[in-house]
């Protein structure tokens, strides 16, 4: 696993977001809702996608915003999509890249290329329930907080540094669905406020520190 130990992202008016998504794309509407408001710093220029029917497409094309599939069947190999993503979202040139419920690990190049300006969201609190099945995992342990987590992406599976946490209660009576909505509506939230504060801030990464503003 390696960190990006040491990294400064300067602070970068009208900051260019590209999002990579594989889903609904909920996290993208509201990175688009906010994007609208000029103080928010930051704007979508480019969607990613790994699946030709994602939702998220739908949502790009409805806003005017290019957006592309890089589907790994199209390539030959893994090394071949990873390569393929990377050189979608350089077209876009962007000062950061936001995984919105990207359902895929990125390769060491394309973390390289864009070192300590990718960041992930996950649907539990971080390092606790790492991996796809977060919400699931939590319920099943029992706790009686879960949450959600911004984080810089590294090598690993949700291990990079942690730049902001929320927390959302396990009610009584929750399953993994209800449980899962609940931390959603905090996730984007989370996501907005962390992305742009980012962007208009600037991030320094040092091992496992995250610090926005500094």
């Amino acid at each position: 696993m390696q960190t990006p130990s040491g990294h400064l992202v300067e602070p970068a008016l009208g900051a260019r977001l590209v999002v990579l998504a594989s889903g609904g794309g909920s996290n993208l509407a509201a990175l688009l809702a906010a994007h609208e408001d000029p103080a928010y710093g930051a704007r979508v220029v480019g969607v990613v996608s790994d699946k030709p029917g994602a939702g998220a497409l739908d949502l790009a094309r409805q806003a005017g915003i290019p957006s592309v599939v890089v589907a790994p069947s199209d390539f030959a190999d893994r090394d071949a999509w990873n390569d393929g993503v990377r050189e979608a979202v350089e077209v876009f040139r962007p000062d950061w890249v936001v995984l919105a419920g990207f359902m895929r690990i990125l390769a060491p190049s394309f973390l390289d290329r864009f070192r300590g300006r990718v960041v992930n969201t996950h649907p539990a609190l971080l390092p606790s329930f790492p991996g796809a099945h977060g919400v699931r995992d939590a319920l099943a342990y029992g706790v009686r907080v879960t949450g959600c987590t911004v984080h810089v992406v590294d090598d690993g599976v949700d291990t990079g540094p942690i730049i902001a946490q929320t927390a959302v209660p396990v009610l009584d009576d929750d399953d993994e669905g209800t449980l899962h909505e609940r931390i959603k509506v905090a996730e984007r939230a989370l996501l907005v406020e962390t992305v742009g504060r980012a962007a208009r801030e600037g991030l320094r990464v040092e091992g496992r520190q995250a610090v926005v503003g500094a």
